[in-house]
């Protein structure tokens, strides 16, 4: 349908256009998408087959809609990624506030323009980018920002009656009318707030200041809520849930890969922090594991969630702590490094909510501990278990790199080395040489000194090695060498 030639209600009827509810168009469009095979919601990974399926049968059902779930679990881009099965476009009345429907008129205004002009009635056409409206419910939200109240100036201007329901200011819903409409964070609306939604969820009515104007929006709401927030801050009142046809869960990404899938995503990197940093996989799958760890975390408050953004973030300032350190060595091109990892540390200490053990063991430091949980538990997966009782004269892979930290005085790896530096030190250590080669013996040469790095920490974790974090970098000792020294 060439649009462009259609400009008045005559040329919309002579083209055959026929009128479609909002919940029909997405309908409609998703049973063709669903027929070709294709994916309605593009860039959210892990909602496969749990949150996807069941916001499409939502869809088909032509439901609103309310996605439950922590923080940071995609509900808001998954409503906006609706907008991708609405028409293209829509003809409205023009210059109508609430975006009529020339075919099926239902305000005054339309109605009495179309009675005035009929066939020459002029239209205008909507994008679906146009059709999206999104409401943070704070506490300060009133009845007449979503629904609308009496205009005084209007009545003035006009002069009209406030009996006269032309001096209705309408809220944002009316405006939103023929659109998909999101109210985020619904248990923070003020339970009076909530009831004025009733009648527009289920009557099709909608109530001002004395005035019950017969109404019919058409609509897609789309209501986000943290379960949290039903215990802290509010609820959903009963009548409200019963008007919401679905209430889908939402969750966090179930392994790392889809975890990792996200954060290289959704970070925003400059090209040039990305060719100058090279980055091993096993950094990548280190990071995500720390959320993972998080989650899991007794110094954390579970009940609030681990955002994927903290992920996100993290894997910036993680790239920006390379790129730093290697402009300060005026240098071109670096590798990560574990001491890269210390500048995650103030992504993951701003998305958490500590509980009170937490509190005492200091933002920082529980920080520093998900950090050693993650490499305690990914260390398996690249060199054997370390058991964590054995005899005193039993054998072990890591005696040989146990007994050169015993020789040593001390280990020291400071942050800032050039990479030539870098990689000779560690270089030095022959049995981490010989560990790599045995049990890693396919890894590129690029990839093997962030190993060692991990290996010599996973061995701290697994009090083999103790290490100790000075100013400006980390020594690593031999575990009993470094309590006798210290006497």
């Amino acid at each position: 349908m060439n649009i462009e030639k259609l400009k008045t209600l005559g040329d919309l009827k002579s083209s055959g256009y026929t009128s479609k509810s909002i919940k029909d168009e997405l309908r409609d469009n998703l049973i063709e998408k669903i027929k070709k095979d294709e994916q309605a919601f593009t860039g959210i990974h892990g909602y496969d087959d749990t949150v996807i399926p069941e916001l499409e049968r939502a869809i088909l059902s032509k439901h609103n809609i309310n996605l439950l779930g922590l923080r940071g679990q995609a509900k808001t881009r998954l409503a906006r990624l609706m907008l991708n099965l609405l028409d293209q476009y829509i003809p409205a009345v023009q210059g109508s506030e609430i975006s009529d429907d020339p075919l099926n008129p239902i305000s005054r205004y339309a109605k009495e323009l179309i009675a005035e002009k009929g066939d020459e009635t002029p239209i205008t056409w909507i994008h679906r980018s146009e059709r999206f409206f999104e409401k943070l419910a704070t506490p300060d939200v009133t009845v007449a920002d979503l629904i609308g109240d009496v205009d005084p100036i209007k009545a003035a201007n006009l002069k009209l009656s406030y009996a006269d329901d032309r001096v209705i200011h309408f809220g944002m819903i009316p405006r939103a009318n023929r659109s998909i409409f999101v109210i985020n964070e619904l248990p923070d609306l003020q339970a009076r707030i909530q009831v004025a939604l009733f009648n527009i969820l289920q009557e099709g009515d909608i109530q001002i200041r004395g005035f019950k104007l017969r109404l019919p929006l058409d609509m897609q709401f789309v209501f986000t809520a943290n379960p949290e927030d039903y215990t802290n801050r509010g609820s959903i009142v009963t009548p409200l849930k019963d008007r919401i046809g679905s209430q889908i869960l939402t969750h966090y990404p179930e392994t790392i890969e889809i975890a990792k899938t996200i954060t290289q995503q959704e970070a925003k990197l400059d090209s040039r922090q990305t060719d100058m940093v090279y980055v091993p996989e096993l950094a990548k799958d280190l990071l995500e594991q720390i959320g993972f760890e998080a989650r899991e975390s007794e110094f954390i408050d579970e009940k609030s969630g681990i955002s994927a953004r903290m992920s996100i973030t993290a894997y910036e300032n993680l790239l920006s702590a390379a790129e730093r350190r290697t402009l300060k060595n005026g240098e071109e091109k670096t590798l990560l490094r574990f001491g890269d990892f210390m500048g995650v540390i103030p992504s993951v200490t701003g998305k958490v909510e500590l509980v009170y053990e937490g509190e005492q063991e200091g933002a920082a430091a529980v920080a520093t501990q998900l950090l050693g949980d993650a490499v305690k538990t990914l260390f398996p997966d690249y060199f054997p278990k370390i058991e964590k009782l054995q005899r005193p004269d039993e054998k072990t892979p890591y005696d040989n790199l146990v007994e050169w930290f015993f020789e040593q005085t001390g280990f020291e790896l400071p942050d800032n080395l050039t990479d030539e530096e870098y990689k000779k030190k560690l270089d030095e250590i022959e049995p981490l040489n010989e560990l790599i080669e045995k049990y890693q013996p396919k890894m590129d040469k690029i990839d093997t000194y962030f190993l060692k790095e991990f290996l010599l920490w996973g061995l701290v974790e697994f009090k083999k090695l103790s290490k100790q974090r000075y100013t400006k970098g980390i020594q690593f000792n031999d575990l009993y060498g470094s309590y006798i020294s210290g006497l």
